[in-house]
């Protein structure tokens, strides 16, 4: 019979995909079939996995690492269920890996609440059909008593998975006991008699200092800690904006500070602070290289040149080009793009905005205008119709503008709404929707910067561009690679294995 261990939380971001990451990758090194699952997502950092047809369908970032970590390929079953921010209340509903519609919070728990819970049972029981092991993620917190009947990632997970629960528990937000406390007392009987245990993450020095509080939230509750997690990120893609760097100063927040290199010797790759931010893994490579700083610019009129101190701008992407756009406009952002002379690269809504024009605006935008003009930095014009585009592909590099020098095939992903076409004569590195001039590169590839060649090349003329010498790279071919030679999945599962009992769990048949 299949165990279900579902890891739930607290609150957001108390380390759920991490611990769920490292114990997938720890079963999987034991020789167990273990599967990841969470029945319903909200994020806008999507990748493609394959849906029981056989087509491609997309899931959020955190399974497709998990898969990753189980050492299986990502199929939709792992997350049957993702809801899409997009901007006024609205999310777009992605079930078994397909766009349904664009729906508010209300209309998606009174009209397809039902359908996504029976599309999130019948991919938890596929999954069991094929694995000893199922490892579900929850989502948010638990505890949340307005949702508890309709909690599908936790609580009704929870139910119909017959799950085992392990709770995360963020010690760094302080608080710690009393959100324990809290949480097991709101819990509805039921699920309450499931919690195996819980796990304190993210703490920062001697452990022994808990012991006092650890016995007496015991004592009160009856639920073991089994496990104090120390503060250690082993790489893993972040789920959501919630991991992007806190604007420092009240401006802007940066990646790739830690590497030891005076910010003197490094180039600067500013990023648009996008209201509806999607796929920001995209930014992870660059930000691992020595001497590269990505730093968040938020659209603010206060702000004279956003990008004056920056070598390069990458735009991300969007789940909501238009109302993006617009806001850029608002804060004067766009003008500051048109000003800006070094290399832009944008990645698929971040490419859509770098355009001449944007029809079919309505269908993407939450207003009613029907046509927008981009910035107008490429000759080309995207227009939107409900179709959405979700693939994974293989294209030829043309090393031309921001990635000179680049050649051979790169393989990533599209996840995009929107078609945009040439409406002059220009080049197209990465295949027939892309477009480049000498310092502009706009493409609808998620994952560019993960394929090493492109990396190097846009790097090469980031520095080049900026007058300063490359430091020494890491020799890993991977930039996701961390120094000690470990994957971000093998370190998050020794963090799991020196750090978590789960036999004071009760869970004796995973050890």
């Amino acid at each position: 019979m299949t165990e279900t261990i579902l890891i739930a939380g607290t609150a957001s971001h108390a380390g759920k995909s991490t611990l769920a990451a490292g114990l997938c990758r720890l079963l999987a090194r034991r020789g167990i079939s273990v599967a990841p699952y969470k029945a319903q997502n909200m994020s806008n950092n999507a990748q493609v996995a394959l849906t029981p047809d056989g087509e491609w369908g997309e899931i959020g970032v955190s399974q497709y690492a998990q898969a990753r970590a189980a050492r299986l390929p990502a199929t939709t079953d792992m997350n049957p269920v993702l809801l899409k921010p997009r901007g006024d209340g609205e999310s777009q509903l992605v079930i078994d890996g397909a766009a349904v519609g664009h729906f508010a919070a209300g209309a998606y728990y009174d009209d397809h609440w039902d359908a996504a819970r029976d599309a999130a049972v019948a991919a938890h029981r596929r999954l069991a059909a094929d694995h000893d092991v199922i490892v579900a993620e929850g989502a948010g917190s638990i505890a949340e008593i307005n949702l508890h009947d309709r909690d599908l990632a936790n609580v009704e997970c929870a139910r119909f998975a017959d799950a085992a629960v392990l709770i995360a528990v963020d010690i760094e937000r302080g608080g710690a006991f009393a959100s324990l406390y809290g949480t097991l007392e709101l819990l509805p009987d039921d699920v309450r008699e499931r919690v195996a245990g819980a796990v304190i993450t993210k703490f920062r020095g001697d452990p022994s200092l808990l012991d006092s509080g650890i016995d007496e939230i015991e004592a009160r509750t009856g639920v073991p800690i089994v496990g104090v997690v120390p503060h250690d990120d082993p790489g893993l893609p972040a789920e959501d904006s919630l991991s992007l760097p806190d604007e420092a100063d009240g401006d802007r927040g940066v990646l790739g500070d830690d590497d030891g290199l005076s910010d003197e010797s490094a180039v600067r790759i500013a990023v648009p602070r996008l209201d509806r931010l999607s796929n920001a893994t995209d930014l992870a490579p660059l930000a691992r290289e020595p001497g590269v700083r990505v730093a968040f610019v938020p659209a603010d009129p206060a702000i004279d040149d956003p990008f004056g101190d920056a070598d390069a701008v990458v735009l991300p992407g969007s789940k909501n080009t238009v109302d993006d756009l617009l806001a850029l406009r608002e804060a004067g952002v766009d003008e500051a793009l048109a000003r800006f002379e070094g290399p832009i690269v944008g990645i698929c809504g971040g490419y859509q905005l770098l355009g001449e024009r944007l029809t079919g605006a309505d269908v993407e935008g939450t207003g009613s205008r029907s046509a927008v003009d981009g910035v107008g930095l490429l000759p080309v014009e995207t227009h939107f119709s409900p179709d959405k585009r979700v693939e994974r592909v293989t294209r030829s590099v043309d090393g031309v503008g921001p990635l000179s020098g680049a050649s051979g095939t790169v393989t990533g992903y599209e996840i995009h709404m929107g078609r945009s076409s040439a409406t002059a004569p220009v080049a197209r590195p990465l295949g027939p929707e892309s477009a480049a001039t000498d310092r502009v590169l706009g493409t609808y590839l998620h994952g560019l910067f993960e394929d090493e060649a492109v990396r190097e090349a846009f790097l090469a003329t980031v520095f080049e561009a900026a007058g300063r010498p490359r430091p020494t790279r890491r020799s890993e071919s991977d930039a996701s690679a961390p120094a000690d030679g470990r994957s971000p999945y093998d370190r998050a599962a020794d963090l799991f294995a020196e750090n978590v009992d789960l036999a004071a769990a009760g869970l004796d048949t995973l050890t």
